[in-house]
Order: structure tokens, then C-alpha cells, then sequence
């Protein structure tokens, strides 16, 4: 096995934690965070902002993570959270683009990524993102509730975590999801596209 071959086997051992710690003196360790979870950060702003500006997004998120990788909070093991934060604040800033697809798909009904994921919750959140009303009610939301449903519905992350990716208590997420869902619920006749079938 050749060093570069061992290295990326000992990152697929290693906590996203310690190779955040080893990236700080050895800044190549970091990539391996890159290769965990790029692909989920980009399906995830893809499905906010379309696929061009989603390669940004990525880009911009790694990039800021990488830069703030000393004030990583230690504690926590897994570094998700933190990039998906890290990704939600950049997208607020591309707001009025996110506005500007949800009002495209609502007129046109075209998911702006081409296959579904593998998480049976972003695929039904997907399927449904097609109808119009869905789109509809998206784009009426406010950009916090917003944030807060889309990371619970397409990223998979848990109050907690998306608690810890805003910056927020946990009450505030449930309260912005419950807020969010109320409003989906009644564009769609007091029935939850985004929950989970039992």
C-alpha cells in the first residue's frame, strides 16, 4: 500500500473531529471532510439555489470552514452541522436567487436536480417540490423557517444539529419548523408534504 493509499484509509477511520485537529498542522488531512460530505452539501444547495450556483456554494463552504478549522468547537465529533451552517449562511445571501427558483418552479414545475437523492426524505420532499403549490409555499416563507425545514427535510440533520448549525436553542428550531409546516400544511389543504410517512 502506497502512503497516499494508507493516509486516505486512516481518514475514513478518523472521526470528522480529528481530522479537523490534524489538519491544522498537516492542512491536506482536511480534504478528507471534503470528500465525507461535499456531495451532501451540494445536494443540498443545488436543491436551494440550482446546480451552477450550488458548485459556489461548495466551493464557499469549504473554503470558510478551512479558514475557521482553529475555532472548530471540539466537543463536537461530527462536523456536519457546522458545514451545513457554514452553507445555510451563504445561501442567505443568495436569498433573492433561492427566491427567484422557487417562483421558476412554481411556473414551470422543474426540479432543478435531475435525480433523487438516496434519503427517502429529501425524495419525497422532491417528488412533492414538483407541484407548484409546494414551490408556492416555499417561496412564502421566511428565509429562518425556510432554513430550518430544508435542513431537517433535505439535509437529514436533527433539531439538535440544526440548532447547532444556525446558532439557535433547539425551541427556536422546533418552533420555526412547526411555523413552516403549519404554512406548507395549509397550501396544501391541511396535509404535510415534508413529513415522514409512517
Amino acid at each position: 500500500m502506497t502512503a497516499a493509499a494508507a493516509d486516505v484509509h486512516r481518514a475514513a477511520e478518523l472521526a470528522d473531529v480529528e481530522l479537523i485537529r490534524r489538519s491544522l498542522t498537516e492542512p491536506e488531512w482536511f480534504a478528507a471532510l471534503f470528500d465525507r460530505h461535499g456531495r451532501r452539501i451540494y445536494d443540498y444547495a443545488a436543491r436551494r439555489l440550482g446546480a451552477q450556483a450550488a458548485e459556489d456554494i461548495v466551493a464557499e463552504t469549504f473554503f470558510v470552514a478551512f479558514r475557521r478549522r482553529a475555532a472548530y468547537d471540539t466537543a463536537q465529533t461530527l462536523a456536519r452541522p457546522w458545514l451545513y451552517g457554514i452553507a445555510t449562511n451563504l445561501i442567505a445571501k443568495h436569498r433573492r436567487v433561492e427566491e427567484r427558483h422557487y417562483r421558476t418552479l412554481r411556473r414551470t414545475g422543474l426540479d432543478p436536480v435531475p435525480e433523487p437523492l438516496a434519503e427517502t426524505v429529501v425524495r419525497r420532499v422532491a417528488a412533492e417540490a414538483e407541484d407548484r403549490r409546494l414551490a408556492e409555499a416555499m417561496a412564502s416563507l421566511h428565509r429562518r423557517d425556510r432554513d430550518v425545514l430544508l435542513l431537517v427535510a433535505w439535509a437529514d440533520l436533527t433539531y439538535e444539529e440544526v440548532a447547532a448549525a444556525l446558532g439557535v436553542p433547539v425551541g427556536t428550531v422546533r418552533s420555526r419548523l412547526n411555523r413552516a409546516r403549519r404554512r406548507i400544511r395549509a397550501a396544501f389543504g391541511d396535509t404535510d408534504p415534508t413529513a415522514e410517512e409512517s
